[in-house]
C-alpha cells in the first residue's frame, strides 16, 4: 500500500500517544480514520488535530471502547459500518495498550490480567472483529504494535515485567504467524510487527489512572509499595515523605514522556514509512536497535546485569518500553 489516500483505517488507542501522530498522519496523507480510545476527551482532541490536517471530506469516526471488552469492541466494529457506510477498511492498527502487573509474585492478579488483556486481548479480540473487513478490501494491511518487551521481558534486573512481556511476546508470535497464513489464505493482505522502545508518550501516566494507580489518589499502604520498588531501581527515596513519593512518580511519568530519544511523532513516521514499504518487521528507535542486536548476539546474558550495563552503555536506555 504505497498510498494511504482513499483508505480507510482503524486505530485503537488514538486518543493520545503515537495512536494520535497516526491518526494526524494519515489525515494529512487523504485517509479516513475511525479511532478508539477509553477518553472521549482524548479523543475529540485527536480528532480536531484531524480535522485540521486533513483535506476537505476526509471523514474521522470515534468510539468510546476498552479494547479488552469483546463486546465494546464489536460496537466499535458497528459504529466503524455505521459511521464509513462501508463493508471493508484497508488499515488495521492494533495500537492500544497499558503497562502493570509488573510482578506474577506480588502484583494483584486484577492488574495483572488487566494490562494482559489490554495488551494481548486487544489485538486479538481487534483482528477477529475487523479481519471480514480487511479481507472484503482490494488491499489491507494489519499493524501490531509490539514491542522491545516483546523479545526481551524485562526493564532491567531489578523491576519484574510480567504482564507486559507477556502480552507483548502474543503479539510478537501472533504477527510472525500471520505472515506465512496472509500468503498462504489471504494474499491481498499485509501485516506488520512495530516494535518501539522508548517513545515520548504518556503510558505510564495513563496506565495509572486506567488501573487506579494514580499517585494523587494512593493509600499510605500503596505509597510504601512504591517506596520499595523505587529503592530496587535505585532511587534513594528512603528519607522521603509520601508526599515527595508522589511527586516522584509523577516525575517518572513526566520524564518517560518528555526525555524519550524519540517523540511519538517522529515513530509514528518511521511506523507509516514501514507500511508503505510493506516491511512486515518495524524497529522504532535506535534503542530498539540496539536492544534487539545484542539480545540475538547474548540471548543467554539477556537478564543478567552486565547485560543491562552494555545496554545502558550503547543507547539512551530508561525505565518503561
Amino acid at each position: 500500500m504505497k498510498s494511504f489516500e482513499g483508505k480507510l483505517a482503524v486505530v485503537t488507542g488514538g486518543g493520545t500517544g503515537m495512536g494520535r501522530e497516526l491518526c494526524r498522519q494519515l489525515a494529512s496523507d487523504g485517509c479516513h480514520l475511525a479511532l478508539c480510545d477509553v477518553s472521549e476527551e482524548a479523543m475529540q482532541q485527536t480528532k480536531g488535530l484531524c480535522e485540521q490536517a486533513a483535506p476537505r471530506g476526509i471523514r474521522v469516526s470515534t468510539c468510546v471502547a476498552d479494547v479488552s471488552s469483546e463486546a465494546e469492541v464489536a460496537a466499535f466494529q458497528r459504529s466503524v459500518v455505521e459511521a464509513h457506510d462501508t463493508d471493508h477498511i484497508n488499515l488495521l492498527f492494533n495500537n492500544a495498550g497499558i503497562g502493570g502487573g509488573g510482578s506474577f509474585v506480588d502484583s494483584e492478579r486484577e492488574e495483572w490480567d488487566k494490562t494482559f488483556d489490554v495488551c494481548w486481548g486487544g489485538v486479538y479480540l481487534c483482528s477477529r472483529a475487523f479481519i471480514p473487513m480487511l479481507l472484503a478490501s482490494e488491499e489491507g494491511h494489519l499493524i501490531n504494535t509490539s514491542s522491545v518487551n516483546g523479545f526481551w521481558a524485562s526493564l532491567g534486573p531489578q523491576s519484574a515485567h510480567t504482564a507486559y512481556s507477556a502480552a507483548k511476546f502474543a503479539v510478537k508470535g501472533f504477527t510472525e504467524a500471520l505472515v506465512n497464513d496472509f500468503r498462504l489464505n489471504a494474499p491481498h493482505l499485509k501485516v506488520s510487527l512495530v516494535m518501539p522502545g522508548h517513545i515520548g508518550t504518556s503510558i505510564i501516566i495513563n496506565s495509572q489512572r486506567m488501573l487506579g494507580n494514580d499517585p494523587k489518589e494512593m493509600t499510605d499502604d500503596e505509597l510504601e509499595d512504591a517506596r520499595t520498588r523505587m529503592t530496587r531501581l535505585g532511587l534513594e527515596v528512603g528519607g522521603a515523605t509520601n508526599e515527595q513519593i508522589r511527586a516522584g512518580l509523577v516525575m517518572l511519568g513526566e520524564t518517560f514522556r518528555d526525555n524519550a530519544p524519540m517523540s511519538a511523532a517522529e515513530a509514528a513516521t518511521v511506523i507509516l514509512d514501514g507500511v508503505r514499504e510493506e516491511r512486515w518487521r518495524i524497529l522504532v528507535g535506535e534503542d530498539a536497535k540496539a536492544l534487539d542486536r545484542m539480545v540475538r548476539e547474548d540471548p543467554e546474558g539477556a537478564y543478567e546485569e552486565a547485560f543491562m550495563d552494555r545496554l545502558r552503555a550503547t543507547t539512551e536506555w530508561a525505565l518503561g518500553a
